[in-house]
């Protein structure tokens, strides 16, 4: 049976991804930091078969020691991986001049420091059978900017640069690396915008409408398949046309 490692579980997009990888037969470690409700949820709402392949463990990457002793409990309990998927990110909206350090190092931890490391785990896994993929999550402000976003920009264009370089080291060892770059999609951390600017967001959309976290989910799970074998250092951004 493969593993996937899934990181923030918990969310609308990390749901999507864990029932997803679990229906197409993965065992799913999946990552929570505060949340392990939402998750509970989902492993109830499956049939009982899937439901079993559903693992929470919980880490917040804000924090140095819970990272290392969340892949301390990795290293000691799951000899194989097979996908990761970097997908835990938290936001600051702010104006740059009001983003404090503390926010900085924040989201520097929880959107690159995290995926970093674990990208540096899972090479480990993955090197010596000659095989893995890892899918990093990013966003299209990543690529383009966002006003009042600047560390979170900041941090998912890391993340960009970070699939590229990795994608070229360990593509000898049969391991795949891309990156996915949500536009808007239909997730909590769209109530930040009034009803007018989520209007005027979505008038700006070609496709007319928010994406959808399931729509994520398949993706990531087609660059984690045989059929995309041959794809590797991608940035693949699924907007609706929204940067086109």
């Amino acid at each position: 049976m493969k593993t996937a490692l899934i990181t923030g579980a918990s969310g609308k997009i990390g749901l999507a991804l864990t029932e997803e990888f679990a229906k197409n037969g993965y065992f799913v470690i999946a990552q929570y930091n505060k949340n392990k409700g939402e998750i509970l949820s989902l492993i109830k709402s499956l049939p009982n078969d899937l439901a079993e392949m559903v693992f929470p463990v919980q880490c917040d990457f804000s924090k140095k020691e819970s990272v290392l002793s969340f892949i301390n409990f990795l290293s000691d309990n799951f000899k194989s991986l097979d996908v990761l998927v970097n997908n835990a990110g938290i936001d600051v909206y702010k104006l740059i001049t009001d983003t404090t350090d503390e926010d900085l190092e924040k989201i520097v931890s929880v959107n690159l420091t995290s995926a970093y490391k674990l990208c540096r785990f899972a090479a480990g896994k993955m090197i010596g059978k000659k095989s893995g993929n890892i899918i990093n999550i990013s966003s299209v402000w990543g690529s383009v900017g966002a006003a009042m976003e600047t560390a979170y920009s900041a941090t998912k264009g890391a993340l960009i640069s970070l699939t590229k370089a990795l994608a070229k080291e360990l593509a000898p060892s049969g391991i795949n690396v891309n990156c996915v770059c949500p536009g808007v999609i239909d997730t909590k951390m769209n109530a930040i915008f009034t009803e007018s600017e989520m209007k005027d967001i979505i008038d700006n959309i070609p496709k007319g409408r928010l994406g959808t976290a399931e729509e994520i989910a398949k993706l990531v799970n087609f660059l984690s398949s045989p059929a995309a074998d041959y794809i590797t250092g991608q940035i693949i951004t699924a907007d609706g046309g929204f940067t086109v």
